[in-house]
């Protein structure tokens, strides 16, 4: 299955909703997506959505965390909701915890950038 990308902005988040799998073979079009998205639109913070990821590898781990240094250095949060619990375990396993803010709703995560 490939990897579908959904992006939208509110306010100053973009939000990002990923459904399918993100691999070696998708990884290098969410990142050229991603870079094109925040270098055109004022954004200050993400929001990754993943209820629909049905799959994960090292791969698509090393996008999210080129994404989350890229928003840091501009000041801004990344927060990710809605994982399934085998993706969960994943970041659990590599430490993603340790810097990214978890939370269980787009809308919480909304709420906790300002935005809802």
């Amino acid at each position: 299955m490939a990897l579908q990308v959904e992006f939208t902005t509110r306010e100053d988040v973009l939000i990002i909703r990923l459904a399918g799998e993100l691999d070696h073979h998708t990884a290098e079009q969410l990142r050229r997506q991603a870079e094109q998205k925040l270098n055109e639109q004022e954004v200050r913070h993400i929001l990754l959505n993943l209820e629909d990821l049905t799959f994960m590898d090292s791969s698509g781990l090393g996008v999210i965390l080129g994404r989350y240094k890229q928003i840091s250095q501009q000041g801004g949060q990344m927060i990710v909701c809605a994982i399934s619990p085998t993706i969960y375990r994943l970041f659990e396993l590599s430490g993603m915890f340790k810097i990214l803010k978890f939370v269980d709703s787009e809308e919480q995560a909304l709420k906790t950038l300002g935005v809802a």
